[in-house]
């Protein structure tokens, strides 16, 4: 289903650090995929041909179990960073219109006054 959240990874790698601060070896490693040039891919073929077979459909049903498992991953913020962000943005807003007015008031008298005559 959906990938592990970066949280649920460091839980998982702190709570396998004792263990291996004790001297035992590292845990191995994922094996190598075959390249391109050499060696067997007739098994990594097969998969990736049963793969693409699938239940007309299911591919909606897929994307919406993933993007479940995404929006369990957000980080929501809190009602105080919701009401802060949204008055920085309103304050922001607000220099940058007046700044725009004064800016357009002041061509409006260069064009009529000066261009104008």
């Amino acid at each position: 289903m959906a990938r592990q959240s970066r949280q649920q990874r460091r839980a998982r790698r702190a709570q396998a650090q004792p263990a291996l601060a004790g001297g035992a070896p590292a845990p191995p490693r994922a094996a190598v995929r075959p390249t391109a040039g050499g060696g067997d891919s007739e098994p990594l073929r097969r998969q990736q041909h049963t793969r693409e077979r699938h239940v007309p459909g299911s591919g909606f049903i897929h994307f919406l179990q993933e993007a479940v498992g995404e929006l369990r991953k957000v980080e929501w913020p809190t009602q105080k960073a919701v009401i802060s962000g949204t008055a920085v943005v309103m304050i922001a807003c607000t220099i940058v219109g007046i700044y725009l007015w004064l800016n357009d008031r002041l061509w409006q008298y260069v064009v009529h006054h000066v261009l104008l005559r």
